[in-house]
């Protein structure tokens, strides 16, 4: 009868109804036929973009033209190369060749036995084509020896040395490729951001005697770099000058160690080019060696050695 019509019409649409819901609850792979095996909902989480942008390389994290900000990582400069060393005379000219694409950057350590060193330091990428050259003075090529880091991004590359001093003041030279896993950028988190200095304007560093070396990083932010780096040791006595200059300073950035031994050491940095073309400047204790007190550094006269402080009040001369 009509009761037995209506109650299998409720019947097929209970059965319609848990037909739906069991196809609800089917994987997703699954979820539109047989043939369909691609999961579409594969978008990363929040947490997990954010967990692979921390673990990006933090320079040229984002491109070789990129200026990021992440410098966790720290440059180093092997003091004692494998390298052989190459004695150019005075007035002559070396070149070292680098001709695979592979090396990203090289170092030069230049140095004397006690005399002065006068050269110039040279990248040359191609013919004409000279992107990235300094201008090196150093009074004494043994306690201050010249060392660098040079970019050469991508394309095989010469270092040419020229000695333009006199033929009495020969130096030896070591350029080697430096490793790829160094760093140009010094940890801001321990230094602090760069230091900003327009063109046309000077910085002065000083440091303390405990201080036996400082790094100097000098970048732009893609513009040529002009400058000149200055080590004092008293008013105005240079003990070491360099003129640099790059064709992009974030490309080929500036990276040296300077030794300063002694005390009353200061850098100062100059920006030669315009008031268009800034720079940033990073100057940093690169090496440090703790010193003894100073009581411990007084002489010892006619064998009694040191007796305190002096009382001026009560000081008389023949006593």
């Amino acid at each position: 009868g009509p009761n037995n019509t209506s109650r299998t019409s409720l019947a097929s649409n209970t059965n319609e109804d848990t037909t739906t819901q069991k196809l609800s609850k089917e994987p997703p792979t699954y979820a539109q036929g047989p043939r369909s095996s691609i999961n579409t909902n594969l978008e990363p989480k929040p947490q997990e973009i954010v967990e692979k942008q921390i673990t990006l390389p933090p320079l040229y994290a984002q491109g070789p033209r990129s200026m990021s900000k992440d410098t966790t990582r720290r440059s180093t400069i092997n003091m004692n190369p494998n390298s052989p060393e190459i004695t150019v005379q005075g007035g002559s000219l070396k070149t070292w060749s680098f001709t695979s694409t592979a090396t990203e950057r090289v170092q030069v350590i230049l140095k004397t036995e006690g005399r002065p060193l006068d050269a110039d330091v040279e990248l040359w990428a191609g013919p004409d084509n000279t992107p990235h050259k300094m201008r090196i003075y150093l009074e004494n090529g043994t306690n201050r020896p010249f060392s660098a880091i040079m970019e050469t991004p991508n394309c095989p590359s010469t270092i040419a040395v020229r000695n333009i001093g006199q033929l009495e003041f020969p130096l030896t030279g070591h350029i080697d490729a430096a490793r790829g896993t160094d760093h140009l950028n010094p940890s801001e988190a321990e230094h602090g951001p760069p230091v900003v200095i327009q063109g046309g304007a000077l910085r002065t560093f000083p440091f303390d005697p405990t201080v036996d070396s400082v790094e100097i990083l000098l970048k732009t932010d893609g513009r040529p770099l002009n400058a000149r780096i200055e080590l004092l040791q008293g008013p105005n006595n240079n003990k070491q000058v360099m003129e640099v200059y790059t064709e992009d300073g974030l490309d080929r950035p500036l990276y040296t160690v300077v030794k300063t031994p002694g005390s009353g050491n200061v850098v100062r940095i100059v920006n030669t080019a315009t008031v268009e073309f800034p720079m940033h400047a990073a100057v940093n204790a690169y090496e440090i060696t703790p010193r003894v007190p100073f009581d411990e550094m007084q002489p010892v006269i006619t064998g009694g050695g040191y007796a305190g402080p002096i009382d001026r009040k009560n000081f008389k001369f023949g006593h």
